[in-house]
Formats: C-alpha cells, sequence, structure tokens
C-alpha cells in the first residue's frame, strides 16, 4: 500500500468513528475539515471504501431519504450507500492511532495524526509532537549547512527563497513547542468545531479536533489526486 493510500485510509476511519456518513459527505468532510485532502476524486475514495469493507472494517448500510436526496446530484446511486465502522474496524483504527514510529511525523502523515489528536490518547500525542519536532530540528540544521555552503554562489532572489524555507520550519518548530508545553502542562485547547467533545482516554487531555489545514508550516501538503 503506498503512503497516500495508508493516510486516506486512515482518516477515513477516522471520521466514520465520529459517525457513520455516505461518500459525499466523507469526501466534503476530507476536502474541507483536513487539509491534506484538499482536491481528490471519487476514483480515489471509493476503492479506499471497498478495501475497507473488505477487510471487514467498515460495513455498508442504506442510506437515510433526506441525506439522499442532498447528495444524489453529486454522488448518484452511490450517495444511497452509508459507511458504518465496525467493531473491528474501530480495533484497527485505535491500533493505528497508537503507532508513534518515524512514519508519524513525516509532512504527510503527520498532518493527519494531528488531525484526530482529540481521538489520541496524551502520552501518544506527546511522543508524535516531539518526533515532529526532532525531525524539523534536523531539518533546519541541514537547511543552514546547505546555505553556507551554497551562499556565495546563489543570486537575491534564491537566497531570498531558502531564508524564507527556513523562516517556516523554524515558525512551525515554534508552534510545535507551545503545543508540547500544553501537553505537558496539562492545558486544554481549543474544543472541536462540531459534534460532541472528542473522546480520549485519558483523564483530563484536551477533547480537540484541529483542522489540518489550519496547522502553520511550509510542508503541509495540499492535493492528493490520483
Amino acid at each position: 500500500m503506498s503512503r497516500r493510500a495508508g493516510i486516506l485510509e486512515f482518516a477515513v476511519l477516522g471520521l466514520l468513528r465520529e459517525s457513520p456518513m455516505h461518500g459525499y459527505e466523507l469526501r466534503k468532510r476530507l476536502n474541507t475539515s483536513l487539509g491534506v485532502f484538499r482536491a481528490f476524486s471519487y476514483g480515489t475514495l471509493y476503492p479506499c471504501l471497498k478495501t475497507l469493507v473488505a477487510n471487514g472494517w467498515l460495513i455498508e448500510e442504506p442510506g437515510n431519504a433526506p441525506e439522499d436526496a442532498l447528495a444524489a446530484p453529486l454522488a448518484g446511486r452511490r450517495a444511497k450507500i452509508v459507511y458504518r465502522l465496525t467493531a473491528e474496524g474501530k480495533e484497527h483504527f485505535e491500533e493505528l492511532l497508537s503507532q508513534t514510529g518515524p512514519d508519524a511525523y513525516e509532512d504527510e502523515t503527520f498532518a493527519a495524526r494531528f488531525a484526530f489528536f482529540g481521538q489520541t490518547s496524551r502520552d501518544v500525542r506527546m511522543r508524535v509532537l516531539e518526533g515532529r519536532r526532532s525531525r524539523l530540528e534536523e531539518r533546519l540544521e541541514k537547511m543552514g549547512a546547505s546555505l553556507s555552503r551554497t551562499r556565495e554562489r546563489l543570486d537575491d532572489y534564491t537566497l531570498e527563497l531558502q531564508r524564507h524555507g527556513m523562516e517556516s520550519v523554524e515558525r512551525e518548530v515554534r508552534w510545535l513547542n507551545e503545543l508540547i508545553e500544553s501537553e505537558r502542562a496539562g492545558r486544554t485547547l481549543k474544543g472541536p468545531a462540531h459534534g460532541d467533545p472528542a473522546h480520549d482516554t485519558t483523564e483530563g487531555a484536551p477533547g480537540v479536533l484541529p483542522r489540518t489545514g489550519d496547522t502553520p508550516g511550509p510542508d503541509t501538503p495540499g492535493d492528493t489526486t490520483t
């Protein structure tokens, strides 16, 4: 499975953990709430849903008539199918949420992981945030070394672009420092923008579902069109 396919499956499972949805609703939420999926097609979403159903992580159910009437003009007959997370799907998603390996720190993966921090325990959030910060600090060090070696050979515009890139990474590191400090202090972040507070298994942990599109930094991906 490609990394992008894995991220999409993770996001679909996370959204369906909140509530069952049909394809039109899922695509809208992925586009508007998760910036990592600003543009992708039904041709990408439905094969993903089919795979999740085949794995036993989702089931298909008949949709409600009012919702179908709204979605039908764009999604056709497919909008009549509502996707619901199974117990096995929930267990699989929670297993994915608990992973804190290097893949969790990558640009695309981190954006999706951060979007579901409201459903993630505090200790896992801390490991992911600290891993991401370390990854960016290493990137800053390499960028600075490269700039020092090539400064004299670059024109003013290329130098300015290099500086802009470094400033953007530095800005994200500062943002991560603030988040890590808040997590350590147990301070509550802003709650979910919609629906009930997200479930968190850690007592006192913030119930928050941040929007990936609001995440600062130059490396937040935008287009996963296939």
